[in-house]
């Protein structure tokens, strides 16, 4: 996206509040305008107050500068109040359709898109956005209509000597030409360090077992210091980029207060200048410097801007899950057809499944098995759509599920991975998420049935407990359970059960693969397992090889076929007899 198009998708933002806009609009008039007032109260003084007959009443310079003073300070309040409104409003906004987007990203964006680079853009980038609205627009707007002001009353006074002001405009215009082209260079690489920051200081609180358990403090340290390294030298060489501007000014002002110094004399010698006009000209085009310099200043704030407003949008514009299909109205039988199915992941050439025609038939319990990277979990995660197929179909009750909205087909699963996810929330509502309404009897009986009765008595607030950052208050085991009782409170048609025991010991094992039979029974479950002993008496094994379906049948009858399935059952068996 061009900066001229972010520019106008950010105006476009403000359109809703252009009320308020408006009131601080006309408070940045008033501020301006109060500046050529003090410079014509010079001239007045000096031509009629110091060096000749007064001929105005003493009390109303007081009162004029007071006054003056007094609208200024309720206009420049009025001005930064309406502009933090808006900005905090569109702050809120912007950071509601960035969630709202990320709620509805397939998951292949995340596979583009580090964790590190969307919370740089939500919370970083989105201020740098509101930044250059609150502070740069008010500069703009303010510091713009000062200058016009001034030199407008510079030119009604003097418009010779005027004419001599305007070369500063030019060389200031240069400066900010040259400034914004190498700052917009500085910025990209400076966003794109600081989101590398973000990722590792995400990473490194995630990983702190391993990063304790491997000594990998120094190394984290190294790589954070890098990185600050990095940063802390774009950030070097944009302050001195922008610096440059100032000084530059302030020269290119110099020769231009000599020379009309100059000419002021010689206009004097001859009569044409009084001592207030001059004092009142040079007070004028002094106070012009300030807006100037203002105006000359915005410029890295704005690269920085529009650089940020970039990143914001992207995710914004950011390709969603698709939204169309049939909404299903009654719970599903739960027969799965797999026909032809392919899928190749983005990036990858080689298919991560190829030729897969599988008919699992409602309430049956299917089991995958097959060594490590032989496309078990991602036919499973085809089932609900988390990517979509390269090639074939899934059908749900011979209906293709691209058919149907992903929220009414995922609305007929549950699912407990290897990878337990919890919400830093409390034990009930993690059983329940997702829940409108929480049943708290169903809540209740889901623990029960995961065997986590136990767990939520020794808790101190019991089911209202709160668990912490994913669940981080919970031993391994209880984490699996609480997921399991999720699935089991959802009650849903179909079952996917990746790794579900993995992190159990023996006892509970047994406990909560009863859980599990139990809740098994009526629903068609897919089972993945790498301890074939959990999945003898599934109703099917399929056996996958290199993404393709090596071997299907009982668990007997693959032991008969003495199989792939079959070597590998004797060689865990030998290994857990060792």
């Amino acid at each position: 996206m061009s900066p001229s198009k972010t520019f106008t998708r950010i105006v476009r933002l403000l359109l809703p509040y252009k009320a308020r806009l408006m009131i601080g609009l006309a408070g940045m008039a008033l501020t301006a305008a109060t500046e050529p007032a003090m410079a014509g109260l010079m001239k007045l003084l000096l031509d009629n107050g110091f060096s000749g007959p007064r001929t105005f009443s003493l009390w109303l310079v007081p009162l004029f500068v007071v006054g003056v003073f007094v609208i200024r300070g309720v206009s420049t309040f009025t001005t930064n109040y309406m502009m933090a409104w808006v900005s905090s409003r569109l702050m809120t906004d912007l950071r509601q359709q960035m969630f709202a987007r990320l709620l509805d990203v397939p998951l292949g964006f995340y596979g583009d898109n580090s964790v590190g680079t969307v919370i740089n853009a939500m919370m970083l980038e989105v201020q740098q956005v509101l930044d250059m609205i609150r502070g740069v627009l008010v500069v703009l707007i303010r510091d713009t209509l000062t200058v016009f002001g001034l030199l407008g009353y510079l030119f009604w006074l003097n418009w010779k000597l005027t004419m001599i002001t305007l070369v500063i405009i030019p060389v200031i215009a240069i400066v900010v030409k040259i400034t914004a082209q190498r700052l917009k260079r500085l910025i990209s690489q400076f966003q794109g360090i600081n989101a590398e920051l973000t990722q590792l200081i995400e990473e490194t609180t995630r990983a702190q077992q391993v990063i304790k358990i491997f000594g990998g403090q120094q190394y984290e340290a190294q790589r954070f210091e890098q990185r600050s390294s990095r940063l802390r030298g774009f950030a070097i060489r944009m302050a001195s980029t922008m610096a440059t501007t100032e000084p530059i000014t302030q020269i290119a002002t110099s020769f231009a207060v000599s020379v009309i110094i100059m000419i002021a004399l010689m206009q004097a010698s001859g009569g044409q200048v009084t001592v207030g006009d001059f004092a009142s000209f040079i007070t004028a085009m002094l106070m012009t410097l300030t807006p100037l310099k203002h105006l000359a200043g915005v410029n890295g704030p704005v690269q920085r801007g529009l650089a940020a407003g970039e990143s914001v949008f992207g995710l914004i514009d950011a390709k969603p899950e698709r939204t169309d299909g049939v909404v299903l109205t009654e719970r599903a039988t739960g027969k799965l057809e797999f026909i032809d199915l392919g899928f190749t992941y983005p990036l990858q050439t080689r298919p991560a499944l190829s030729n897969i025609n599988l008919t699992i038939a409602p309430g049956e319990t299917v089991a995958l098995v097959g060594m490590s990277g032989g496309g078990k979990s991602t036919l499973v995660n085809l089932v609900p759509e988390f990517y979509a197929l390269s090639s074939g179909q899934i059908q749900l009750d011979g209906k293709p599920i691209s058919q149907i909205a992903l929220t009414s087909l995922r609305a007929q699963m549950a699912m407990v991975s290897q990878n337990v996810v919890l919400f830093d929330d409390t034990v009930a509502a993690n059983i329940a998420y997702g829940a409108s309404s929480p049943d708290r009897e169903r809540i209740a009986a889901a623990a029960e049935a995961a065997h986590l009765n136990d767990v939520i008595a020794n808790l101190p607030q019991g089911l209202d407990t709160m668990i912490g950052d994913n669940g981080m208050r919970l031993s391994g085991g209880q984490r699996q359970r609480l997921a399991i009782a999720r699935a089991i409170y959802k009650d849903a048609p179909i079952l996917i059960l990746d790794e579900a025991t993995s992190a159990l010991d023996t006892e509970s094992e047994r406990a909560v693969q009863a859980a599990l039979d139990t809740l098994m029974r009526g629903r068609t479950t897919l089972v993945i397992a790498h301890r074939l002993s959990t999945i003898e008496h599934a109703n099917r094994i399929v056996v996958l090889n290199a993404g393709q379906i090596a071997e299907v049948g009982s668990h007997q009858e693959l032991l008969a076929a003495n199989g792939l399935y079959a070597n590998l059952y004797h060689l865990q068996f030998s290994k857990e007899s060792v």
